[in-house]
């Protein structure tokens, strides 16, 4: 290595300010240098021992990392964040045991058998929907009175409920049409 490179790391080196340490033993340095002209400030993590896990840095040195945040979490701030972590995972397993104990004591509903001899009532049932066949609405006795003579109202109903298209376009006039006021 040239004696430039060797004094510019050493520099490096030397300059650095160490800002903090988390739980895991990770520690955080930042230092001030000079890039095209500008100071910038650089921040980095040197992680403990040989295993390099980034999982292991915390949301909030994560933060300070990528300059979310201006100032490096403090250890008061970290003690707080962590017990606050520790009462949200025993209310969630306060609630989860809350809600197991509901589901076993909740009474199963009570089932409603219908005897070997008993039948639905039909007509109950029909009655919910509301659109009802023609043969209903007439009434039994009409029904068998129209099936011995033919009917020239039910047949003209019938011609007008079609769904198939009756124009052919021959009248139709661009702009005469207007919406219904």
């Amino acid at each position: 290595m040239s004696k430039q490179l060797v004094s510019r790391l050493l520099g490096m080196f030397r300059s650095r300010t160490q800002v903090g340490a988390d739980k895991f033993g990770n520690r955080y340095f930042t230092r001030v240098e000079e890039v095209d002209g500008l100071m910038k400030e650089k921040r980095w993590v040197e992680f403990k021992g040989s295993d390099q896990d980034p999982t292991t840095v915390p949301v909030e040195w994560i933060c300070w990392l990528n300059g979310q945040r201006k100032k490096a979490p403090t250890p008061e701030e970290l003690a707080e964040l962590e017990a606050r972590r520790e009462r949200v995972k025993q209310n969630i397993e306060l609630l989860k045991k809350k809600e197991e104990e509901k589901k076993s004591g909740a009474r199963p509903r009570p089932v409603k058998t219908v005897g070997k001899f008993e039948s639905p009532n039909l007509k109950s049932f029909i009655q919910q929907f509301p659109d009802t066949s023609l043969d209903q609405r007439k009434g039994d006795d009409e029904v068998s009175r129209s099936e011995d003579r033919t009917n020239t109202e039910d047949v003209i109903t019938d011609t007008n409920r079609s769904s198939e298209p009756t124009g052919t376009g021959a009248t139709f006039k661009p702009g005469t049409w207007h919406p219904p006021a």
